[in-house]
């Protein structure tokens, strides 16, 4: 009997101990910044037709056969090249082909892997639009941003867009919403943050899911009024959305922010970090307790945060009354990273403020890739038409 009980005593030891494991793995992937991806996307060949178009053969999946345009990246990322619209299919070899519409840089006829990616535009340069490179000052030094001149100015000159990426990206996934205010008029930013590649890091080097990260980007709202921005519309990609709500509900500049385009945002962390850890088959309690190890002070040795996260501050659900400008959030119903649900729910609590756009994609912020025409005109459509917050002087 006292040998079952120690050997019962022992394996829920094991079983603690290894869960403690886990969540303590988990609360690190949610902050530890990511420097490398996995080249996971067999190239199985790329040539040119009979119109010598050159084209892309890729595995059949449900990416690679999505409708829209999308991106491989290749070589250790520094290939890119734009993918457009399906041609052909073979289901007996359980090939897709596709139309490559340019390459920006590296051979693709060598690649043999590379990732997908809706990183249609790795840099400034396929947009044809005029820019600059600018810097903007936050905490350990100065922010690199893309500032776009409007190539003809309305009479919404003094409206700027800023562009917010998402968590582990960089400021080339924010690109996509560029044209959209170019045609509006706007000047964009598009603007970098702290822990990206080619931003001043964090005091710590850790992701703070935008409850620090905010402040970079209320740095590039403070260059924007110094340059005589007077209504500030701001785009937040997943993260960037995030951080585009902190921004509406908390900035001393907040009285500038008109309207909020947030695309697959997300709105509540809490809620979110658990349905990503259900969805890799890890247990809801385990993701749970990895949260109490971000909250915690005393766990700070395993997260290497400089301070604990503040999950209720980061929780818009909960905050929506706070918010008091008008907003486009776009989503599509499969994302797996962001739950729909919460972009629904979210929009029914503040019905005479939030408009909710759905899309067919099936991948996290890829809805503009799905339909960049569509993406576009539904976006220019609601910014012309839904009225400036009430708080924005005139």
């Amino acid at each position: 009997m006292r040998s079952a009980a120690a050997a019962a005593a022992t394996g829920c030891g094991i079983v603690g101990a290894a869960s403690l494991l886990a969540a303590a793995y988990f609360a690190r992937q949610v902050v530890v910044p990511k420097t490398e991806r996995k080249e996971d996307l067999q190239i199985r060949r790329v040539f040119h037709d009979d119109d010598a178009t050159l084209m892309v053969e890729l595995p059949v999946s449900a990416r690679t056969t999505a409708p829209g345009r999308y991106s491989i990246w290749f070589s250790n990322g520094t290939g890119h090249a734009c993918i457009g619209e399906v041609v052909s299919s073979d289901d007996v070899a359980g090939t897709v082909t596709r139309l490559v519409e340019r390459v920006d840089s590296g051979d693709l006829r060598t690649a043999r892997a590379g990732i997908w990616s809706g990183y249609v535009y790795p840099t400034p340069e396929p947009l044809g639009l005029p820019y600059s490179e600018v810097q903007i000052p936050v905490d350990n030094g100065m922010a690199p941003a893309w500032k776009f001149t409007p190539t003809q100015p309305s009479g919404d000159s003094s409206t700027w867009a800023i562009h917010i990426h998402g968590l582990g990206g960089s400021k080339a996934g924010a690109l996509r919403g560029v044209p959209v205010a170019n045609r509006l008029g706007y000047t964009s930013l598009v603007v970098s943050l702290r822990n990206d590649r080619d931003s001043p890091a964090s005091s710590d080097g850790r992701y703070h899911l935008g409850q620090t990260e905010w402040h970079d980007v209320e740095a590039a709202v403070s260059y924007a009024a110094g340059q005589g921005a007077r209504r500030i519309v701001l785009f937040g990609w997943s993260l960037g959305a995030s951080i585009a709500l902190q921004l509406a509900a908390s900035s001393e500049f907040r009285d500038l922010i008109s309207r909020l385009v947030l695309n697959a945002p997300v709105i509540d962390w809490n809620s979110t970090l658990v349905a990503n850890a259900r969805s890799s088959m890890l247990p809801g309690w385990v993701a749970r307790l990895g949260l109490q190890m971000l909250e915690s002070s005393g766990t700070r040795w395993i997260t290497g945060l400089d301070a604990p996260l503040n999950f209720p501050s980061l929780d818009f659900l909960a905050r929506a009354n706070e918010l008091s400008v008008p907003l486009l959030v776009i989503h599509n119903e499969g994302d797996r990273s962001t739950p729909f649900a919460i972009s629904r729910e979210f929009v029914s609590r503040r019905p005479q403020l939030a408009t909710l756009l759905t899309f067919p994609s099936a991948e996290h912020t890829q809805e503009w890739n799905a339909d960049p025409e569509g993406w576009d005109a539904a976006v220019e459509n609601w910014l012309r038409n839904a009225p400036p917050s009430s708080s924005v002087s005139l």
